[in-house]
């Protein structure tokens, strides 16, 4: 069986998890970091090229700070996920704030950062108008419908409830240059962890002939497309990644055939990858704490699916290290599952893994995204800590566990005494 490859030995995390209980997600540093310099140099030919880390992917600003020493802005859709872009220093057009259904107060804070707003909807322009205010440099989400293909998360463009129809984009660009917008971008998000590398290169090509349409119609020339993200990763051990090289080369491609002969040159790239930034060099640490004979074999685990919703979710697989089993052979069939009251809380059904036993350190990888963010309190599960493991080898505590005290902290236990039923 094919192993995945981890940043520490199992000595080393013996050692960790004397120091943090488990269960906790730990994050590579230095792979992240080596991470987001092969993609800045990727596209490094495009001179306004930038990366806005989805904040939702892992909303943390130790990683967020991370990211903004490569250069790295945010892609926010909620007001926490502002404010934790301001409390690492990035605002204004470091922020890309893109969200559905936004409520007043967001646009009122996304408009005192100075972020670049990427509206979602046509009748949101008079509901920013009111608050906010209509900003110099505005962005519109495109849905293109039945023309293009979604993926299995994000389902079909004409099912989805983002952006707007490719009519609605006309009349959105052309009231809000009356309304006094001078910087426009386009945007659109039709994938998501597509490993398809052609893929990408025909949405920008998609992007490209639509800055040409704009143009031509209303002589607006666009300043900047946003491809967004999607860029899938490889969850399983024999799945490749995407060859960040490979579309970049491609997306030039349709630049220079497209962009510059129709003199719509410079035109930044804008993208805005979470998971793969940081999905791979995220893995959730846990402890076997039973083994369970009956119709089947379950492995019992000090996580659930509060610590990683996905494989119960979407049925994501999510490959399993046993360590210091490694090498062992893989010959019992497990099923790994958590302590939630739901049948579906499992991490893999029917693996393939070593004799594991109670005690066992097991390694879920690739949790670097839309693991913990994902994390939730159902059967009054606590959500666990993240930690960082920096490039020198240090591990620091970046998110601690929450606590009983954290759980009952919102409850009004003060008005109980007095409720009489």
């Amino acid at each position: 069986m094919p192993e995945k490859k981890l940043p520490f030995t199992y000595s080393q995390l013996v050692k960790i998890v004397a120091d943090h209980a488990t269960p906790f997600h730990i994050y590579d540093e230095k792979a992240i970091k080596e991470n987001a310099q092969r993609l800045n140099k990727a596209f490094s030919w495009n001179k306004g090229f930038k990366e806005y880390f989805a904040v939702k992917a892992l909303p943390n600003p130790f990683i967020l700070k991370l990211l903004k020493s490569e250069g790295f802005g945010t892609d926010c859709s909620s007001l926490p996920e502002l404010l934790l872009s301001e409390k690492v220093g990035i605002t204004g057009e470091d922020i890309m704030f893109s969200s559905n259904d936004t409520p007043a107060s967001e646009f009122i804070k996304a408009r005192e950062l100075n972020a670049t707003i990427n509206l979602d909807d046509i009748s949101h322009i008079p509901f920013l108008k009111q608050n906010g205010g209509i900003p110099e440099i505005i962005s519109l989400r495109y849905n293109p419908g039945k023309t293009r293909e979604g993926s299995f998360i994000m389902g079909a463009p004409e099912e989805a409830k983002y952006g707007f129809t490719k009519e609605q984009i006309f009349r959105g660009l052309t009231q809000l240059k009356d309304l006094g917008s001078k910087r426009f971008g386009l945007h659109t998000f039709i994938a998501s962890n597509e490993l398809n590398p052609d893929y990408f290169a025909h949405t920008a090509e998609m992007l490209f002939l639509f800055a040409v349409e704009i143009k031509g119609k209303l002589g607006i020339s666009l300043e900047f497309v946003n491809i967004s993200g999607g860029i899938g990763i490889p969850y399983r051990p024999e799945q490749k990644p995407v060859d960040l090289e490979y579309v970049s080369r491609k997306i030039k491609d349709k630049y220079d055939s497209i962009i510059i002969p129709h003199g719509l040159d410079p035109l930044a790239l804008f993208m805005e990858c979470g998971r793969m930034i940081t999905g791979p060099y995220g893995y959730l640490v846990s402890t076997v704490l039973h083994i369970k004979n009956i119709y089947k074999k379950h492995v019992g685990l000090d996580a659930c699916m509060a610590n990683l919703m996905r494989p119960a979710m979407y049925g994501a697989y999510h490959h399993i290290t046993v360590m210091n089993k490694e090498n062992l052979p893989h010959d019992v069939v497990y099923d790994v599952t958590g302590s939630l009251c739901e049948p579906i809380d499992r991490f893999a059904i029917d693996r393939k893994l070593p004799e594991i036993e109670p005690g066992d350190l097991i390694v879920i990888h690739d949790t670097g995204a839309h693991g913990h963010s994902m994390g939730f309190n159902y059967n009054a599960k606590l959500r666990s800590a993240e930690l960082l493991l920096r490039e020198n080898g240090e591990v620091i505590e970046i998110r601690r566990a929450e606590t009983i005290d954290d759980y009952f902290g919102t409850l009004n236990l003060n008005a109980l005494q007095g409720f009489i039923v």
